[in-house]
């Protein structure tokens, strides 16, 4: 691509079915307005109905003629993932997942299930939303599942031996694990999509520095350092730009990772990013695979 990607720079969305879970948001809701904007029917998928259906409401008033719905989905309950994926599944096509939502450093909290939060929710929720609509997405051509991970992957490791931090719980560590389980996840996933000729694409981003309401759990020697990176960090709406790319850029392909193309990819247009080698250890990624569906119940099937 010659020209900076931009919000103008994603194609007329016509016809095409999107779900974005925390679309209510940050990231998600810059997202979710530009692809209603272009013409997608877009499905809010959220955790609040009145965060989710004020934020819908937010949308429409930018984009009155916008195709707009809200499901509900808590990510931190695997019962509530099976119902949204259901209510998905009723749809009558499904041509892009974009897995955004997400919880970034708070104190230890457990999901419904007893999974640290954190892995939880970014990751292992994610997991099973998107095995449980793998059969939907194979019914549409050129389908894509991006997943919004984080620059933080590159400090992650995946804890197997205390996977839900029971003997040892670090905020800013755990963080960096559930984003380094996205790309794990990503890369796995298209590697199993090509050797199942399935027909959808696996891609991830990360949006760079950009200020949210993720921030709002940073420890306080955190928050003391943020003010030293805001001139190097972008708005949301310009921290949505690799997740937009990587869900509607003709020409992606499956298994990239895209992010600011800026200094130290805190900000800037989005560009291919290289992901950490630790991303794409494929006995690391079948490891986790194994033990998503062991814990999750949810058996992708590919």
């Amino acid at each position: 691509m010659s020209q900076p990607f931009r919000a103008a720079s994603v194609p007329d969305q016509s016809g095409r079915t999107v779900v974005v879970t925390g679309a209510n948001t940050g990231i998600g809701w810059e997202a979710a307005s530009v692809l209603a904007g272009k013409g997608a029917r877009v499905l809010l998928a959220c955790r609040s109905p009145e965060k989710g259906n004020a934020a819908l409401g937010r949308i429409q008033e930018l984009h009155p003629d916008a195709d707009l719905a809200f499901v509900p989905l808590d990510l931190g309950s695997l019962e509530s993932v099976r119902k949204g994926a259901a209510r998905i599944d009723g749809e009558e096509r499904l041509d892009l997942l974009i897995n955004n939502a997400g919880i970034m450093m708070p104190p230890r909290e457990e999901t419904a299930e007893g999974f640290e939060s954190q892995f939880g929710v970014n990751h292992l929720g994610h997991f099973a939303l998107t095995g449980l609509l793998l059969g939907k997405l194979r019914e549409t051509a050129g389908a894509r599942v991006v997943t919004v991970s984080s620059g933080a992957h590159k400090a992650g490791r995946i804890q197997f031996d205390d996977i839900h931090a029971k003997k040892r719980y670090g905020r800013v560590e755990r963080y960096g694990m559930s984003k380094l389980a996205n790309l794990l996840f990503t890369h796995e996933l298209q590697r199993r999509l090509e050797a199942a000729r399935h027909g959808t694409a696996a891609l991830a981003c990360h949006p760079g520095v950009s200020e949210t309401e993720l921030s709002r759990n940073f420890p306080s020697w955190m928050k003391l350092l943020t003010p030293l990176f805001k001139p190097f960090s972008h708005p949301p709406p310009e921290g949505a730009l690799p997740t937009l790319r990587a869900a509607t850029d003709p020409e992606a392909r499956g298994g990239e990772y895209y992010g600011p193309g800026g200094l130290a990819e805190l900000s800037g247009p989005p560009v291919l990013n290289q992901p950490s080698r630790a991303s794409r250890d494929p006995e690391v990624a079948r490891r986790l695979w194994d033990l998503s569906i062991e814990l999750t119940g949810v058996d992708p099937g590919i």
